[in-house]
């Protein structure tokens, strides 16, 4: 097991650097035709979204009208509530017809949902009324999946969108009951045997790992990024070298979780997490080493954004690490391309799957600025400043 009193860690210096980085790669200047060409490729795939999303609302309604609503309204009216926020930043851009939803749709209460201009071409087939929690959290869990059939085509700013508002399609299923898998599997790519050795530490969990995953674990998507190419775009290897160098930091923050959760499952479910993030440091390591690029080495030490002296607060360490995570990823997604930004939208689900796991209150758009969609509040502690809590300490 990881010692606790190992010059401690936090994922926060990872993170900072990765803003930093996508500002610096975002923000490169294009003139008026080119954002203008890339804003008219986003309208149709808007619209699909749009109208997919309108269908969960009509969902929504269906549910709390009907008597399948008893004793789950409140968690229904808030879960629809962060859906007519997906609603509305999807319709940023297209025409009012579309892009407006009825005001007691906006207002949250049950409603029909407005029809829209184009069929949702990536929605789920089904057409069959939504009157039950598990159809509709059946029909969260379709249309997250859906959801990124569009990212290779979209924007990097959409992509981003698509990829929070699948992630949240995905944390809504899961607190209706439906844990099923959520996009296209990808293998990881030559994963190491457990226990073998890597380059940067142990490929075993903090004492005996468990042979299943814990019950609200991440379903579906890849352990691992998967895509080998020859070399990697710069703004791609770039991201690709910030969320390496996020999840050295979650592996050894996860040694400090492990070390204060109490024996049994909550210990089991810090393990599982632990093996996950060493699979996709791992796993980062391979693509960026067959991309042609030097892999970002794990730092001396990290500083924690806490104290952690017992179980509660090791939780709070976890989710504070997985909602960081949520950032790195999103990013990932707007600088990546083809698979590697499928693999980030993967990881940004599975971190706000864990982040909920761990007691982090969900915000509506997983991974995106809080000022874009409100104020969220959490259970994560949140530093006064980047460079405050997030250095490494060397």
């Amino acid at each position: 097991m990881l010692s606790p009193t190992r010059r401690a860690f936090l994922i926060l210096g990872a993170l900072a650097g990765s803003h930093l980085l996508c500002a610096c790669t975002g923000g490169h200047h294009e003139d008026g035709d080119g954002e203008q060409h890339r804003a008219d490729q986003d309208l149709p795939l808007r619209t699909r979204a749009v109208a997919a999303t309108d269908a969960l609302l009509a969902g929504y309604d269906g549910v709390l009208a009907g008597p399948g609503a008893a004793g789950r309204a409140d968690l229904l009216k808030q879960l629809r509530a962060e859906v007519v926020q997906h609603r509305a930043a999807l319709a940023e851009g297209l025409p009012t017809a579309t892009g407006t939803p009825a005001a007691s749709a906006a207002a949250g209460s049950p409603t029909t949902a407005p029809a829209t201009t184009a069929p949702p071409a990536s929605a789920p087939a089904s057409t069959a009324p939504v009157t039950t929690v598990a159809a509709l959290a059946a029909a969260e869990r379709q249309t997250a999946t859906a959801r990124l059939a569009d990212l290779a085509a979209a924007s990097p700013a959409l992509a981003k969108l698509l990829a929070s508002v699948s992630a949240a399609g995905a944390v809504h299923a899961g607190r209706l009951g439906d844990t099923g898998p959520v996009g296209p599997a990808t293998a990881p790519a030559t994963a190491a045997p457990s226990g073998a050795a890597s380059p940067t530490g142990p490929t075993t969990a903090p004492g005996t790992a468990p042979t299943s995953a814990p019950a609200g674990a991440p379903a579906g998507g890849s352990a691992a990024p998967s895509a080998q190419p020859s070399a990697l775009p710069s703004t791609g290897a770039a991201g690709a070298q910030s969320a390496l160098a996020a999840e050295h930091a979650a592996v050894y923050g996860y040694g400090v979780v492990c070390a204060f959760l109490p024996v049994g499952k909550p210990r089991d479910d810090g393990r599982t997490d632990y093996l996950a993030h060493q699979a996709r440091r791992d796993g980062w390591q391979r693509l960026l080493g067959a991309g042609g690029a030097s892999p970002t080495p794990a730092a001396a030490g990290y500083r924690l954004p806490l104290q952690v002296k017992d179980g509660a607060t090791a939780g709070q360490l976890a989710a504070h690490i997985e909602t960081r995570l949520t950032t790195v990823y999103a990013d990932l997604v707007g600088t990546g391309t083809g698979p590697l930004r499928l693999q980030a939208a993967d990881a940004l689900r599975e971190s706000a799957l864990r982040a909920q796991h761990w007691g982090a209150e969900p915000p509506a758009l997983p991974g995106l600025p809080a000022p874009a969609i409100g104020s969220p509040s959490g259970s994560v502690p949140a530093p006064t400043s980047a460079s405050a809590a997030a250095s490494p300490s060397h």
